[in-house]
């Protein structure tokens, strides 16, 4: 599986821009996954849900299933984060993972630059943001790409992955 990430400092337009990937890419052919790190702590559950109880009484995996749709929720309990490669050993073969976020792991991304957040970019100090996707020109020696233009950043990726 080819993997690419999306990252930047928040508001900076990761979200929108893996939104519009994953359309340009599955129009192209490609099956796409993606992986979203949350900083803060997320519940895809409800209290008073059967899995929502199943998970407070102790289990360790709980897995939804529906006609449309499944989820494993896996409690960390103790545990740590599991780093980026263990994540994605748990996913399903695709010819694209999309990636937003996980800024300091190891893998190719495009880094998401917006003037108004008023954040410096990550590029400079990075040897794994391989370009800028960005609504305002940067003095940095890596290839830019407007940050609406999608169709240029999917054509960028496909090209640095071999898809």
């Amino acid at each position: 599986m080819k993997v690419y990430g999306v990252t930047g400092w928040k508001n900076s337009g990761k979200t929108g821009l893996m939104e519009r990937l994953v359309a340009e890419f599955t129009a192209r052919g490609y099956r796409v996954s993606t992986i979203k790190h949350a900083h803060h702590t997320t519940d895809v559950d409800q209290p008073g849900r059967d899995s929502f109880r199943h998970r407070e009484a102790g289990a360790t995996e709980v897995m939804l299933a529906s006609p449309n749709r499944w989820a494993l929720m896996h409690e960390l309990r103790d545990e740590g984060e599991p780093p980026l490669h263990e994540l994605l050993a748990r996913m399903s073969p695709v010819d694209l993972i999309l990636i937003e976020g996980f800024k300091r792991d190891a893998h190719p991304k495009v880094e998401c630059v917006r003037a108004e957040t008023g954040r410096a970019p990550l590029a400079p100090d990075s040897t794994t943001i391989h370009a800028i996707a960005t609504d305002t020109p940067l003095d940095i020696d890596k290839p830019q790409f407007d940050l609406n233009d999608t169709a240029a950043i999917a054509d960028f990726i496909a090209a640095e992955t071999g898809l």
